[in-house]
């Protein structure tokens, strides 16, 4: 029998600074079985426990709407902030960034969960206001892995700290770079990864803020091909 995909998210952090905007990529560990070698956006597998960790701020309504819609009968807004807190959670860990927002004097810190300890550490609370809902791609049968990837977008001044290394704790990308969009398209990426860029390039044309409430492209196979639709 196929494989459940399993829920996952993914992050893109972009640069604005420069005129031409840039985007954050690593190498896949070679050890990995799942795309072993490959330049990907930060991203993993969500836990259950994360849509019980508190935020400095919430998904904006129609991204919540959208994430929720998607999800059929077993759809809640828990899940959803699973969702949106993976992405940041695996950021941190493969990326080495921290995306959130110091706690206020006298409150207490995000969770004394073991995923979440460095970020209370230093006092902050992940932010889901700053991420946007952008894209979904879901691994076809007869994959090694399968995956039901969420893909948020935010800026990288939504990141309130880095470890010194300049990387995650976790060693699961290598390389990491921040890179233009026609430099991140000659990396060895990931069908889905490279078609999730195109369409993010677009996205940035049309809405260079990031507007709550962007189109979100879904790629999932039919029939034997990928069928591309826009929620």
């Amino acid at each position: 029998m196929p494989l459940r995909p399993r829920d996952a998210a993914s992050l893109i952090l972009i640069d604005r600074e420069d005129k031409d905007f840039r985007v954050l990529m690593g190498r896949r560990h070679m050890g990995h079985v799942f795309m072993p070698g490959k330049f990907v956006f930060p991203g993993g597998r969500a836990d259950p426990a994360d849509g019980d960790i508190a935020a400095a701020g919430e998904l904006v309504g129609p991204d919540e709407q959208k994430l929720m819609a998607g999800m059929g009968a077993r759809a809640t807004r828990r899940r959803a902030r699973a969702l949106a807190l993976c992405a940041i959670r695996e950021t941190y860990e493969e990326a080495g960034l921290f995306i959130g927002s110091p706690v206020a004097n006298g409150a207490k810190p995000a969770s004394s969960h073991p995923d979440w300890t460095a970020f209370a550490a230093r006092r902050l609370m992940p932010d889901l206001s700053v991420l946007r809902y952008v894209a979904r791609a879901i691994t076809p049968p007869g994959d090694v892995r399968r995956f039901d990837t969420r893909f948020f977008i935010a800026f990288r001044d939504a990141v309130a700290g880095h470890l010194p290394e300049g990387t995650g704790p976790s060693g699961e990308l290598e390389e990491l770079r921040w890179s233009s969009f026609a430099q991140a398209r000659s990396l060895d990426l990931p069908w889905i990864t490279l078609t999730i860029l195109k369409e993010i390039q677009a996205q940035l044309r049309d809405s260079p803020a990031l507007a709550p409430g962007l189109p979100v492209v879904q790629y999932r196979m039919r029939y034997g091909r990928y069928v591309r639709e826009i929620v």
